[in-house]
């Protein structure tokens, strides 16, 4: 999928953002190094291995609440995943936990990929195992 198959976003054509819960995968990268945000990746270790953008904090969804304390408090978070629904999942209970200020990257890593750093693999995913792909 090109760079001409995604909206202003970097979203698929017909995909939104979810306002108020989501950014886009561009305005993410673009606030990586700002002071107080961090991005929370909630994806297997397996995924990991294949794709990650440099500098998140690994916490994969099913130890979020556990593992919580993990992230800087105050801080502004957002949360990704493959696709984009485990990481709105990730920050729905991290806003019911107390950080008011975390949305999810809509479009997750895949969205990352195609429109904010091509640099980062593309990859299916079959349970635990992950494929890259071109």
């Amino acid at each position: 999928m090109g760079s001409s198959k995604v909206n202003e976003h970097g979203l698929p054509i017909g995909q939104s953002l979810r306002e108020g819960y989501e950014i886009s995968c561009r305005e993410a990268r673009q606030r990586t190094g700002e002071p107080g945000f961090v991005i929370v990746d909630v994806r297997l270790e397996s995924e990991l291995q294949v794709a990650r953008v440099e500098g998140a904090i690994h916490i994969p969804l099913h130890e979020i609440e556990q593992r919580a304390d993990e992230i800087p408090a105050g801080a502004k978070v957002a949360t990704l995943c493959h696709h984009g629904v485990r990481s709105l999942k990730a920050a729905l209970a991290l806003r019911a936990m107390g950080w008011a200020d975390c949305v999810s990257i809509a479009g997750g890593i895949e969205a990352w990929s195609l429109s904010a750093d091509p640099n980062v693999p593309r990859y299916e995913r079959n349970g635990p195992i992950c494929r890259i792909v071109t």
